[in-house]
């Protein structure tokens, strides 16, 4: 079995969770790598262009550190998760028809079990991938009805095809966030709430949110 495809999709995931910065801090941090014109300063796309490039730095350079302590490697991944992934609004979108009416305790409980759940079982893929890769915004459009803007970037690799990522970014708290992540054409929020729905259909929300976190229901980047 050709587990490249899961590899890339894990790794870009994991990428995802690292993506988003509150803006200041971004602005002090970032290196140009893309013309302006395809990155204006501040713009979502600058955000994934500067933070991906962050984090491919960082687990290259610690590499031997998280190869020996993978609790590590899961704080340095958990950390960046939690500033830039909207969970709530991710959530709600995985829940699809099961999440309306839903309380928010309800979909915060379910949103942080699946995170939890997600890192847990990819995390550690990053050390599996080279990351000795270049990153490359393509575009940056809105989507319909002012949802928020949709990038598009590639992974570049030498010797091997680009892995097509695009980001889903919406604006919350004043910062933009990922609520979804697209890797070679395949929507996480679709894979997941296609998974889920079985589950939701026959239990509760906190029931489905207590067997994630238990290893009870596993996801599956597939």
């Amino acid at each position: 079995m050709n587990r490249m495809p899961l590899i890339r999709r894990a790794l870009s995931l994991a990428l995802a969770a690292s993506l988003v910065l509150p803006a200041a801090a971004f602005a002090q941090q970032a290196r140009p790598a893309a013309p302006a014109t395809t990155a204006q300063a501040g713009s979502p796309s600058q955000l994934v262009l500067a933070n991906t490039e962050r984090v491919l730095k960082t687990l290259e350079s610690r590499r031997a550190e998280f190869t020996r302590d993978r609790s590590a490697l899961q704080s340095f991944i958990n950390g960046e998760f939690n500033t830039m992934f909207d969970r709530d609004y991710a959530a709600r979108q995985v829940l699809g028809r099961h999440g309306r009416g839903a309380s928010e305790a309800d979909v915060k409980v379910f949103g942080d079990a699946l995170a939890e759940n997600l890192m847990r079982k990819y995390g550690s893929s990053l050390l599996d991938f080279n990351t000795q890769l270049r990153v490359r915004v393509k575009s940056e459009a809105p989507l319909p009805r002012g949802l928020g803007v949709r990038v598009s970037s590639e992974l570049l690799r030498s010797g091997g095809e680009p892995i097509p990522v695009d980001y889903l970014m919406r604006q919350s708290g004043g910062t933009w966030k990922v609520f979804d992540v697209m890797v070679e054409g395949v929507s996480f929020v679709r894979t997941f709430r296609e998974q889920f729905d079985p589950q939701l259909q026959r239990k509760s929300i906190p029931e489905v949110a207590r067997e994630l976190r238990t290893g009870q229901i596993q996801v599956s980047a597939e």
